[in-house]
């Protein structure tokens, strides 16, 4: 039977006063555990590596992160709502199924908002990007930074996609998110949310004839053995949020405060080398076994999106959508 998130969290937190007296750490050392789903290759892993070890440093050694990766603890929703009872104190989530508690977020997952990289970077940058990690309090979540996840396009287990035509019909799975189940609809495609840890079977399987992602994820997750068509229509850029409860937040002093942001705006900026270093050569590994690599014009698929931006008109997510436009 499957444990609820109150049982976990209590053996959560029974798990750290065990290890602290097992390992023999000064009693009054904090010990923060940070859990998220992706393997431990992946640039933000080693970014949080990277931060737990910047933490001790500028703490003295008097606070350290216990990372718990690839799903251990369980999904991205699931790690969400520890942080909310405080049992959980940080972890790493896609902005994608943040929408669902903080409704502002959905602007990530419309595609086309972002014209490139130096846009996209640039938003999350100005008052609108800090205002939309704030928002995240209200869900007793603080958001502490973004991360690097790059531009998300389609894989294809039989057919390249070239123009949105290519996308009839076909069963592309999505993460758990409305605004991305209408952009693949939109585009024509049968949205089909599964999620991350059982996508590789359901692509085997032929339970959905797609799905779409960033290189490095399309590489570390092998889905390119089974989906053997990439084409970078770069649809959305949906950033990784690094979230600490707001419960664990307002128990640390000032000073363990700053130390803690400090190190996580050094892994922020650490993260972003590792991500395009990771981005260039997951590319270069999947052609190498044989992925076909396809680089469409993009205006057909915009074209193509134009109605779902249309139908935000006159709504906070529109009027965010216009305010993101208008910023070189």
């Amino acid at each position: 039977m499957k444990r609820s998130l109150r049982q976990l969290g209590a053996s959560l937190l029974a798990g750290t006063t065990l290890f602290l007296a097992s390992c023999g750490f000064q009693e009054d050392q904090v010990a923060l555990k940070l859990a998220h789903t992706l393997d431990q290759q992946h640039s933000v892993h080693r970014a949080m590596v990277f931060m737990g070890e910047r933490l001790r440093e500028l703490s003295g050694d008097s606070m350290r992160i216990d990372i718990y990766s690839g799903g251990q603890l369980g999904s991205e929703r699931e790690l969400i709502e520890l942080l909310q009872i405080g049992s959980l104190a940080m972890t790493k989530v896609s902005a994608s199924p943040m929408e669902g508690f903080v409704p502002e977020m959905k602007v990530f997952n419309l595609p086309y908002v972002f014209r490139d990289s130096e846009h996209f970077w640039n938003v999350l940058q100005s008052p609108i990007g800090k205002d939309l990690l704030v928002a995240c309090e209200r869900a007793r979540l603080r958001g502490l930074g973004y991360l690097d996840a790059g531009s998300r396009s389609f894989y294809m287990n039989d057919i390249g996609v070239q123009t949105p035509a290519d996308l009839n019909g076909q069963k592309i799975r999505v993460q758990n998110s409305q605004t991305a189940i209408k952009m693949v609809n939109t585009l024509g495609g049968a949205a089909t949310p599964v999620s991350w840890g059982e996508l590789y079977t359901a692509l085997q399987q032929g339970v959905v004839n797609g799905a779409e992602n960033n290189p490095p994820s399309f590489y570390l997750s092998k889905h390119y053995e089974v989906s053997k068509y990439y084409t970078l229509d770069e649809h959305t850029y949906v950033p990784d949020l690094l979230l600490i409860s707001t419960e664990v937040w307002g128990k640390l002093e000032p000073q363990q405060q700053a130390w803690l942001q400090q190190a996580v705006d050094e892994a922020v900026v650490y993260q972003r080398k590792l991500w395009q270093e990771s981005t260039e050569e997951s590319l270069a590994a999947v052609k190498a076994a044989g992925v076909e690599v396809i680089y469409p014009d993009k205006q057909p698929f915009i074209d193509a999106v134009k109605p779902l931006h249309d139908s935000y008109k006159g709504t906070e997510v529109g009027d965010l959508l216009a305010e993101i436009k208008a910023i070189n």
